[in-house]
């Protein structure tokens, strides 16, 4: 059943969304204790490719740049309507988002490394090699050593995030995470922009599994899914122990 395989000849709705992330809000992560490293990685998770979705790879404007080893995960939303259809609407989504970050961002390509709809369902963002750190555009300041996961929808106080939907992101976030990483734990970090909550070359701490308003000045990825991030490294860690 699509879109673990998308079947030929799917109708697409033609939908406008809105793709960027809500106006800025500071909010300062707070310190806190951690468990000790788990030992191993996850296995890869079942991921829909650009190809199924149909990606404009014609659109892309360079090829992939590979980043360094894997610090921080930044989890986002993308302020799109919780109500849509995964089977029937989200190809066409994550079409209107690549060509929306392409042509109005002027970025190379989708900004995020994954996009994860609210039945749970992984979709493969910016194009590259899935084994790699391809590096994204999600998080000004940061993107050369971290990974984007962008889930679909709107996730302020009133968009509480689907349980497949962060089912999903634990999956991804356990696989691409490096062996010896701590889901739990916090890194620092030095910005590479000035546009970032941080000044260039200013050195922050983040958690491992971050929000994106945790490095950018944002209210992504919306409370709601912020305030969901302390059970979904609880979950990665579980994860990981297996």
């Amino acid at each position: 059943m699509w879109p673990r395989r998308l079947k030929q000849g799917v109708a697409l709705v033609p939908l406008v969304f809105l793709v960027t992330c809500a106006a800025p809000k500071r909010r300062t992560p707070e310190p806190r204790h951690h468990e000790a490293l788990p030992r191993l990685a996850a296995p890869q998770p079942d991921i829909v490719l650009r190809r199924t979705w149909h990606a404009d790879e014609k659109a892309v404007r360079e090829r992939p740049v590979y980043a360094k080893a894997v610090q921080v995960v930044f989890v986002h939303h993308t302020s799109h309507s919780n109500t849509y259809d995964c089977q029937r609407d989200v190809p066409r989504m994550l079409q209107s988002m690549e060509e929306h970050h392409i042509n109005d961002m002027g970025w190379n390509d989708i900004g995020y490394n994954f996009v994860i709809d609210r039945c749970g369902n992984i979709y493969e963002g910016r194009a590259g090699d899935l084994n790699r750190s391809v590096r994204g555009a999600h998080t000004k300041g940061f993107n050369a050593t971290s990974v984007g996961i962008a889930a679909l929808g709107n996730f302020g106080a009133g968009g509480k995030p689907p349980r497949p939907m962060l089912d999903a992101m634990a999956a991804v976030i356990a696989w691409k995470l490096p062996p010896g990483v701590n889901p739990k734990g916090r890194v620092r970090m030095v910005s590479a922009s000035d546009k970032s909550r941080f000044r260039k070359g200013t050195a922050a701490t983040l958690d491992v599994i971050a929000g994106h308003r945790d490095g950018y000045e944002t209210e992504c990825p919306g409370d709601a899914m912020y305030d969901a991030l302390p059970g979904l490294r609880d979950e990665v860690a579980r994860l990981r122990e297996r």
